[in-house]
């Protein structure tokens, strides 16, 4: 069976990445971003270099996007028709212009819009991938969409954009990179390609993401982890995901908990129950432990100091181990189980899991995490 690894975006890193924008003087461009960027002057940052472009910013994108907010962003630009849509945010305004570009694409059939991805957060990905998350908020659910017209065709990785990031939303994303790409190098899908990438992400991620921490102004590290966001998203762009991913769509979308927290929550639990159902997850978890630099008398020794590393991770960064803890309203929570466990197996995510996952198995793990 034939494989495939994409070659779109161009990915421009480091800290004089934004001038790229100064080949689009002269051209009509649209800004999908939400009020904070508009208002705090990074969508000005990116009008400076290309003051003779005409520009429209649409600002209203909040988090998980919904398909109200895709119609609302394609209906402010039909009039004016842009050439380029920059996507200017974290993962929900990158979901978001990826929507509304190809709802403008439908609406004019032979008119291409160029699609590129400043992201300000180092968590998604989504400037590499053809994945967007759009929500339902009347249903509480989120939904995975995957189409190649979703990658964008350029991606700027500035790491000035990432510095004023708050210090719990650095932490709860870089734990969604390392989700990522450990996902990625166990999934079904994994190939040489994706391995070399989600292999580097995780080694960037686990040296670069406690120095954010212990310093949220340290350029250098900022630039890793935004730089190991990217190559994350590449990977699992290739290989997918896994069941942390499928299980974290359906409880953040129902229980409103940030996409990056509850990944980092379900992390360790996964992998232990991956490990335990599939030798082939058993040694890629051993190869992540390696990359880590974790190391111990057995196999089975390496892998439980694997996932109490990810535990003593969270625990510095405040990360809840359970929903009790996070301070879920339990009831609540219990009323959904099984919606819950049905949105998890369904989702598209969970088709790459290292085994197929079976609804006992989603509930034996939604205990877990209830405390």
């Amino acid at each position: 069976m034939a494989s495939s690894f994409f070659s779109i975006p161009d990915v421009y890193f480091g800290e004089e990445a934004i001038h790229t924008l100064r080949r689009l003087n002269h051209k009509k461009v649209g800004i999908v971003t939400d009020n904070f960027m508009a208002t705090s002057g990074k969508t000005r940052y990116l009008i400076n270099e290309m003051p003779q472009a005409a520009v429209s910013i649409f600002s209203d994108v909040k988090p998980d996007p919904s398909v109200e907010v895709l119609q609302a962003g394609a209906a402010q630009f039909k009039t004016f028709r842009p050439e380029v849509i920059i996507a200017l945010g974290g993962g929900s305004s990158l979901d978001a212009a990826k929507g509304i570009k190809v709802t403008l694409e439908e609406f004019f059939p032979g008119h291409a819009i160029e699609l590129i991805a400043i992201p300000t957060t180092s968590g998604s990905g989504s400037e590499v991938t053809a994945y967007a998350i759009i929500s339902d908020p009347q249903n509480g659910r989120k939904y995975p969409l995957i189409a190649d017209e979703l990658v964008p065709d350029c991606a700027i990785l500035d790491p000035h954009l990432v510095l004023s990031v708050p210090l719990q939303v650095a932490v709860d994303t870089g734990m969604d990179v390392l989700t990522h790409a450990i996902e990625a190098l166990v999934s079904t899908d994994a190939n040489d390609f994706s391995d070399a990438l989600a292999e580097k992400a995780i080694a960037l991620t686990w040296r670069s993401l406690p120095e954010v921490f212990r310093d949220e102004k340290n350029l250098q590290a900022r630039s890793h982890m935004h730089n190991a966001s990217c190559m994350a998203g590449m990977a699992f762009n290739s290989a997918g995901l896994g069941l942390v991913h499928g299980m974290a769509h359906a409880i953040g979308g129902m229980l409103h908990i940030p996409h990056g927290k509850i990944n980092a929550m379900l992390l360790p639990l996964v992998i232990e129950h991956n490990a335990e159902r599939s030798p082939r997850a058993a040694t890629r978890y051993l190869t992540c432990a390696a990359i880590m630099g974790i190391r111990a008398a057995t196999p089975q020794q390496t892998l439980d100091a694997l996932v109490s590393g990810i535990r003593d991770l969270n625990r510095r960064f405040a990360i809840p181990a359970t929903l009790k803890e996070l301070g879920t309203d339990m009831a609540h929570f219990t009323s959904l189980r099984a919606s819950l466990t049905a949105a998890a197996l369904a989702d598209g995510c969970t088709a790459t899991n290292p085994y197929e996952p079976v609804p006992a198995d989603v509930d034996g793990l939604l205990t877990r995490i209830a405390g």
